[in-house]
């Protein structure tokens, strides 16, 4: 009988064994496809977004389909056709022109797959579930406030000069960044504590498509060569780093950033390295850090939700109407940068290595 136990326990080890494979953790685990669109990897806070969200999906047993278009709108158009092609669940999209994606929402509807805008509202659709990014208005808040700190319009100082730039035309988010900074700087234009020598106010004359910082270079070279042959730009209101450097650059080529011609007060956006070695210098003075780990994080609870019929995370269902339904929305919060905080903000939480930027 002892032996005749032993044979079955046997059997039973040897079943079991080879029963295993069917109950693997990674096919337990495997929860569809999601389709990630990124614009272009000419940013590297692009290049993070994206490898942060297929990281965070791809822990909890999702397979991902990461894309970048490049800032060709018919590319991004193909890659997210093909997505859909594929039969992903959600898509996470991060538009080069928030106004494009119309028909092929429509089709990612009629095939069932959920749609989560990221960093960037997707408009004139009905077809967009949820938005995921950060406190755009804020940004611009923050980048005003930083101005009117550095040069003490708060305590009555000025009349300074200051030229305005603003993000791409196509991006809802650079109209949220403009007014949130005008809504610091604006009541100073008008008491004549500033002034824009240009006269160049309002997105449709101070906008820089697709967020290109040689076209910020060669609008700074002409206003320069234009307004400010016998007088100084004290500041000037620069929605993302990329633009700020191609700035700096047109700035450095006339003399600023130097002893007798300090460099005026730039704002910027993202804590891209270039800028943070800038701000280090002694150049561009500040930026505005979005920490996008955090923003991936709140992409992948808002599709988890969804999967599984749960609410998705929203703090925000009354700000951005995208043309066809207010957009259930997740904002997070920025935090401006400068030489006093870089190190606190960046390194201390892990976002870079402090020989990264050093």
């Amino acid at each position: 009988m002892k032996s005749f136990a032993s044979t079955l326990a046997g059997l039973a080890v040897g079943l079991f064994t080879l029963a295993a494979p069917l109950v693997s953790p990674a096919l337990a685990q495997d929860k569809g496809l999601v389709g990630i669109a990124m614009p272009t990897k000419s940013s590297a806070r692009w290049i993070d977004d994206g490898n942060n969200i297929a990281k965070y999906f791809q822990e909890k047993g999702y397979k991902t389909d990461l894309q970048y278009a490049e800032d060709d709108i018919p590319n991004q158009l193909a890659q997210i056709e093909n997505m859909i092609t594929k039969r992903a669940k959600v898509l996470v999209i991060a538009s080069i022109d928030g106004t494009t994606l119309t028909d092929i929402l429509q089709k990612a509807a009629e095939s069932g797959v959920k749609v989560v805008a990221y960093d960037r509202l997707i408009r004139n659709s009905e077809n967009v579930d949820y938005y995921a990014t950060f406190d755009n208005f804020q940004v611009g808040v923050l980048q005003g406030s930083y101005i009117e700190q550095a040069l003490g319009l708060k305590e009555g100082k000025g009349p300074f000069n200051i030229e305005l730039f603003g993000g791409s035309p196509d991006d809802n988010n650079a109209y949220f960044f403009y007014d949130g900074a005008m809504s610091v700087l604006k009541p100073y234009i008008d008491s004549g504590k500033l002034k824009v020598a240009s006269g160049q106010m309002g997105m449709d004359k101070v906008s820089t498509l697709r967020w290109d910082g040689a076209v910020a270079q060669a609008r700074m070279d002409n206003l320069l060569s234009a307004y400010y042959g016998n007088k100084r730009v004290d500041a000037v209101l620069s929605p993302y780093d990329g633009l700020s450097i191609g700035i700096i650059s047109s700035l450095k080529g006339v003399g600023y950033g130097t002893p007798s011609q300090p460099m005026p007060v730039v704002t910027g956006q993202d804590a891209e390295i270039p800028s943070m070695k800038s701000i280090l210098a002694g150049e561009q003075r500040s930026t505005v850090f979005k920490d996008t780990r955090e923003l991936a994080k709140v992409t992948v609870s808002m599709v988890e939700a969804l999967m599984s019929g749960g609410t998705p995370p929203v703090n925000d269902t009354k700000t951005y109407n995208n043309g066809k339904k207010v957009v259930p929305s997740y904002l997070l919060k920025p935090v401006s940068v400068d030489a006093s905080n870089w190190k606190q903000v960046l390194v201390d939480s892990g976002y870079y290595k402090e020989s990264q930027i050093r």
